[in-house]
């Protein structure tokens, strides 16, 4: 047994691991990071189930592990503080090659299938942002604004989220009358913002018909026109583009299509603001709990993909980095999620959605708190202007 490290390689690992064997590896592998099994930490993993060991080394991806939570085969008294620990440590890495099959075919698959062509551009929509506006508007702020927060000088969720409209604002230098096309506009939010803020006409277009409704609602009787359409089918020409929170789910195959399509839409003096989740490696595909349970098709871009899809279309005028202020933005949901579930659990698969929920929320923090994640915000200019920018913070 004291060997177990040995015993469990990648050549010889199977789905009948002995359950002793892969809780002594797992313990093992653990201690890198500096969690114990049934330890007395917060970030303990304390287990109830004892095939969480052998289904965890035979799938060997973050789903067996994520999943294995949901169903409640173990718990910790702080799972962000757990995932951090783990992601810093970069045990992933060594996960055993055939534990890591089920993300290398996710990987492949993105590679080959264009999961986010304009057929499927809807099924997030429906997969996500559909299953109930009472949900996000328990979970976010007053704007239901579901993208990072700018926290510099914020005591909460409310002004962090204001700032970082105002900011978006002021960096597309809006000013009265101009054309603001919204790309992936949510519940309304930063049209709204705009619309009253700084006098601008504006379109939003979403793939989510409860989002559509609700924005509809909440810009009644401002010049906002909140359309249900995939970015690809617009036609005419804006003063001002921006982009929040939705560059995730177009795809590496697609950030092409999009930078062109920004291109034919923004006029000759215009300015685009992208907004994104980032990272610094290029990986097709995406994190396969993500991707069952939460964002189907989504797809996280590298600064590579967004300068090859942008160059000789746009010219980059300013990129922005704020990347820890998710891990804020996203404990702060916790906080709001967690208070509310009370109200929310009748609608819900109460335990099974809660812990998955939970689940996705403080991994995501563990995500952006050890760095592995980026929050990108970069403002662009059509090459043949001869405008000046300065950027701001």
């Amino acid at each position: 047994m004291g060997n177990s490290t040995a015993e469990i390689s990648s050549k010889n690992i199977s789905h009948k691991v002995s359950p002793s064997i892969a809780e002594t590896y797992l313990a093992k592998l653990l201690e890198q990071a500096d969690i114990r099994i049934n330890g007395d930490r917060p970030w303990d993993i304390q287990v109830h189930n004892s095939s969480v060991f052998a289904r965890a080394l035979s799938s060997g991806t973050h789903l067996a592990f994520a999943e294995s939570y949901m169903q409640g085969w173990w718990d910790t008294q702080d799972l962000d503080g757990l995932i951090t620990r783990a992601l810093c440590s970069r045990l992933e890495k060594q996960i055993p090659k055939l534990g890591r099959l089920q993300l290398l075919k996710a990987m492949i698959s993105a590679a080959v299938l264009n999961k986010q062509n304009p057929e499927r551009a809807f099924d997030v929509g429906k997969a996500h942002y559909d299953i109930g506006n009472d949900l996000y508007q328990k979970m976010l702020d007053s704007r239901m604004i579901y993208s990072c927060a700018y926290w510099p000088g914020a005591a909460n969720l409310e002004q962090a989220q204001e700032q970082k409209l105002d900011l978006i604002c002021r960096k597309l230098e809006l000013a009265p009358g101009m054309q603001l096309l919204d790309i992936g506009c949510g519940w309304g939010g930063l049209a709204e913002f705009a619309a009253r803020r700084y006098g601008v006409d504006v379109v939003g277009i979403t793939i989510s018909k409860e989002q559509q409704k609700l924005a509809r609602e909440r810009c009644a009787g401002l010049p906002v026109d909140i359309r249900l359409v995939d970015y690809r089918a617009l036609e005419g020409q804006f003063d001002r583009i921006v982009s929040v929170g939705m560059f995730e789910h177009v795809g590496t195959k697609n950030h092409r299509v999009y930078f062109e399509t920004v291109r034919r839409l923004l006029a000759p003096e215009g300015l685009f603001l992208l907004h994104t989740i980032g990272a610094d490696k290029t990986r097709h595909g995406v994190d396969p709990f993500i991707e069952k349970y939460i964002f189907p098709n989504g797809e996280i871009p590298s600064r590579h993909s967004v300068n090859q899809a942008s160059l000789n279309l746009l010219r980059l005028e300013d990129w922005h980095n704020f990347g820890p202020d998710y891990d804020r933005t996203l404990m702060a949901w916790w906080h709001n999620f967690d208070q509310a579930w009370p109200e929310l659990k009748e609608r819900y698969d109460q335990d099974h959605f809660y812990r998955m929920w939970k689940y996705y929320l403080l991994s995501s923090a563990g995500y952006f708190r050890c760095r592995g994640g980026q929050l990108w915000q970069t403002v662009f200019s059509r090459p043949d202007s001869c405008r000046e920018y300065r950027s701001l913070r």
